[in-house]
């Protein structure tokens, strides 16, 4: 038994945010039934996105395709869907035709954007709902152009998480009220609202609104380093505790640079200075072995594939390599332990098998 077994999610195939919350929502134990619009022999196969769904193709210009998917809204807890706004509409399958059908549904709208306001109607993708949300602001050195990591901050934290909170939020009150609702999950509200915690940080003076004078990008305790090899290691000493240990650690507690008091701003572009040359003088492997083992606060920069094969993550099995693809597992763990992933399944692969089920009263046949 997984945490969402009894839970019942329509997927519209689409791109990015809307699949990875419903492979999220399968990693858990939800029955997620993935509708693609392209014939299976054009579709990728296999995706890591897919992992523990079913899918099925349907061409929702169509009215048998209409059909299908109003078939399995009516059992459904939740439908997902990524189009621009009013594209669901003008298919005859908007929010108002579902939950005519099932007014328990929580449907649950995936845009950039967002269902209102002047960009609405636009095109965009993750690293422009960023910049504009803010959430790109802070993620380079003042002097360097910002930069996101793939498809992070738009598309999975500030939309598919958000996303699979109002889908589960909703699905509660449902449950409770027999009353479904409209999730419109923009990732531009969702990644402004995780901007909260730094807003706080600009509350207390820790974060400023000119780039270069933050705790983040003007510190010395809290940054990325580059080493001997070329790789890079990550400190993040901001406690006092901590901060005194990174230093005796390093032997640098004596070091005239460093006397004064930790928070002494006009000292960090010197103390920057000087940590800066004495990671240089190492490889990531030695700061690694230095480092790891301590409270400093550190954390080698890895790839992904690297990370695969850091003993801390092989612990804890975060990784493996499955059906040929290396894959992050289901998170978070539930009791201690982590679920295993899904299988892949190629696009349009349960096409015929869900027709079948429907074709018996038109009941959502459970996997």
């Amino acid at each position: 038994m997984k945490v969402l077994d009894s839970v019942r999610v329509l997927e519209i195939g689409g791109l990015g945010p809307g699949p990875f919350c419903a492979m999220h929502l399968a990693d858990l134990g939800a029955d997620v039934i993935s509708v693609v619009r392209e014939a299976p022999e054009q579709a990728p196969t296999g995706s890591i996105l897919n992992r523990g769904k079913r899918s099925v193709f349907a061409d929702l210009k169509t009215e048998e395709g209409r059909q299908l998917v109003l078939s399995l809204v009516a059992d459904a807890d939740a439908l997902i869907e990524g189009m621009r706004p009013g594209v669901m509409e003008r298919l005859g399958l908007g929010p108002e035709e579902c939950q005519r059908i099932n007014p328990r549904l929580v449907y649950g709208r995936m845009t950039g954007w967002g269902q209102t306001g002047p960009l609405a109607p636009r095109a965009g993708h993750d690293t422009n709902y960023a910049a504009l949300s803010g959430a790109l602001w802070g993620s380079s050195p003042a002097g360097a152009r910002p930069v996101s990591p793939f498809a992070v901050l738009g598309d999975i934290a500030g939309g598919a998480m958000y996303l699979m909170t109002g889908l589960l939020s909703g699905i509660v009150q449902a449950r409770a009220t027999g009353k479904g609702t409209v999730v419109d999950a923009a990732i531009v509200d969702g990644a402004a609202h995780m901007l909260n915690l730094m807003l706080s940080a600009r509350q207390r003076g820790i974060v400023a609104d000119e780039r270069g004078q933050s705790i983040h990008d003007s510190s010395p305790f809290y940054d990325t380093y580059v080493c001997a090899d070329g790789h890079h290691i990550t400190i993040g000493a901001i406690e006092p505790q901590f901060y005194a240990l990174l230093l005796a650690t390093l032997g640098l507690q004596a070091d005239a640079d460093f006397a004064g008091p930790q928070w002494d701003r006009a000292a960090w572009p010197v103390r920057r200075a000087r940590l800066a040359a004495v990671f240089l003088a190492q490889p990531r492997a030695h700061w690694q072995a230095l480092l790891e083992p301590t409270d400093v606060c550190f954390g080698a920069v890895l790839s992904p594939l690297e990370a695969s094969q850091h003993p801390h993550m092989q612990a804890r099995g975060v990784y493996t390599e499955h059906q040929g693809a290396l894959q992050a597992v289901p998170a978070p763990r539930f009791d201690g332990a982590a679920y295993a992933p899904g299988e892949l399944c190629a696009s349009g692969a349960h096409t015929e098998q869900v027709f079948d089920g429907l074709g018996e009263g038109g009941v959502w046949r459970r996997r």
